[in-house]
């Protein structure tokens, strides 16, 4: 994945604003049940930060040429599935589509790309959304607009990469089974990379604290951290402080609110559908903690 790695202090500060923000909540609710036993007035807690307000959306450039990714076939390697979760196509939203180490791009699956500012491309349809967020996080970004240092892949360039990972594992000593096993933990397999669907960017900033904002804030236009430590064990990926996946304001509210990372959110809303109940597998203690990269 490209992006700019976080030391583990920042990403400890990281961890501990969100297990702050649900304190918070924990607090005003108590706070608010004494108040109603002692038939007093309370003061409701501490007043949260005040949410920024969304720059205007950016229009999209017109007359721009229709892309459409390639078809993909095969399947992920053994032992790379994370999650026990398929959504078909017919029931799953444009927004919503699971690509992961278990759940390959569909093979009719097609988008219209653009182009972003700095080159790289996304699905046309999150443009506006991603635009408008770019601009808000000025505040936490020296006043510079965020780069996108990676956006959507095409099968051959997720496969060069892929590629790529192997023969440098090889060329430090280890046998050809043993680099694809290495590659594949920091390079995901061509096919089932999130990077391919156009959904996901990696974001640049010019100091950490760009990434705060961005956690806190990104919901607001519909885009998820979808990479926290804490889920790792879920989505098979370490934490990946530049990856944010569009997925629509709704599921990103409801996803920020709940604490929820993008598999356990689709497993909620089947089992509400048709009364399944679908289990998350968690990676066993003492797997290796980092899979495929999205």
């Amino acid at each position: 994945m490209k992006g700019m790695r976080v030391p583990n202090g920042h990403l400890c500060r990281i961890q501990g604003r969100r297990q702050a923000r649900f304190a918070r909540r924990g607090v005003l609710a108590a706070l608010s049940l004494l108040a109603v036993c002692a038939s007093v007035a309370l003061s409701p807690g501490l007043p949260g930060e005040k949410a920024p307000v969304p720059s205007a959306p950016q229009p999209a450039p017109t007359n721009l040429p229709v892309l459409t990714t390639p078809q993909v076939q095969g399947s992920a390697s053994a032992g790379s599935l994370v999650r026990e979760i398929r959504i078909e196509k017919k029931d799953a939203d444009w927004n919503l589509v699971l690509v992961n180490h278990q759940n390959a791009i569909p093979a009719d699956y097609g988008i219209t790309l653009i182009e972003l500012p700095g080159g790289e491309k996304v699905d046309k349809r999150i443009y506006t959304p991603l635009m408008a967020m770019l601009e808000a996080a000025r505040e936490s970004n020296l006043d510079q607009l965020p780069i996108i240092a990676s956006g959507y892949r095409t099968q051959e360039t997720q496969q060069r990469l892929y590629e790529d990972k192997i023969a440098q594992y090889q060329s430090q000593g280890y046998s050809p089974g043993n680099a694809k096993q290495m590659a594949e933990q920091w390079v995901a397999v061509p096919g089932y990379s999130e990077h391919q669907v156009g959904l996901a960017v990696d974001i640049n900033g010019a100091i950490y604290d760009l990434y705060f904002w961005l956690q806190e804030n990104s919901y607001r236009y519909g885009f998820i951290f979808r990479y926290p430590g804490n889920k790792t064990d879920i989505t098979g990926v370490a934490e990946e402080v530049w990856h944010y996946r569009y997925v629509g304001v709704e599921a990103a509210t409801e996803m920020y609110e709940k604490g929820l990372c993008l598999e356990e959110y689709l497993a909620e809303k089947q089992e509400a559908k048709d009364g399944s109940r679908l289990r998350v597998r968690r990676m066993p203690s003492g797997a290796r903690s980092v899979l495929p990269a999205a």
